[in-house]
């Protein structure tokens, strides 16, 4: 069993790219742990909420096999942080799996983690990852390495499916 830490906005993270995942996932006998900012129940931007295990100060990289931040509204605005970069720094330092889906590969872009990667995200932040030194592909989902991005909830089932197949 592979421990993850699943990373979402309190408010607003995109609901499909969080369930989906984490139900194939957690299908596939891994371990899933919630982080968000605050403790309680996160709200989805629809109908889905979920317990928060762990706030972003409670995490070490080096407690889990796979970081993955989920999409949504408010990703950037909860998870665009230093105590989030620097986490995902570590983790890539320890070379373990990380995943971004939708907006969230913007986040890595800031953590400067995207430098010659191949990446999948939402259009809207294609900019911002060639900024941060990927390369946006336009693609429903992109596996370079120990990265695995995808660009919205469409993909967020062969995006799941992509992590599990990473972690063995």
């Amino acid at each position: 069993m592979k421990k993850i830490a699943m990373f979402i906005a309190f408010q607003g993270f995109r609901d499909e790219e969080y369930t989906e995942p984490k139900k194939i996932l957690e299908a596939g006998g891994h371990q899933v742990t919630t982080v968000s900012t605050a403790k309680g129940l996160a709200r989805g931007k629809f109908r889905v909420t979920a317990v928060v295990d762990k706030i972003v100060d409670e995490v070490k990289a080096a407690d889990y096999d796979a970081l993955t931040l989920v999409g949504g509204p408010g990703a950037l605005e909860h998870l665009d942080t230093p105590g989030v970069h620097a986490l995902f720094r570590a983790a890539a330092a320890e070379n373990r799996l990380i995943g971004a889906i939708c907006i969230s590969p913007v986040i890595l872009a800031h953590a400067g983690l995207l430098r010659g990667k191949q990446v999948a995200c939402w259009p809207d932040g294609a900019a911002e990852v060639e900024k941060g030194g990927g390369k946006y592909t336009g693609a429903g989902v992109e596996i370079d390495g120990r990265l695995v991005t995808a660009s919205g909830p469409l993909p967020a089932k062969e995006y799941g499916r992509a992590l599990l197949e990473a972690l063995k």
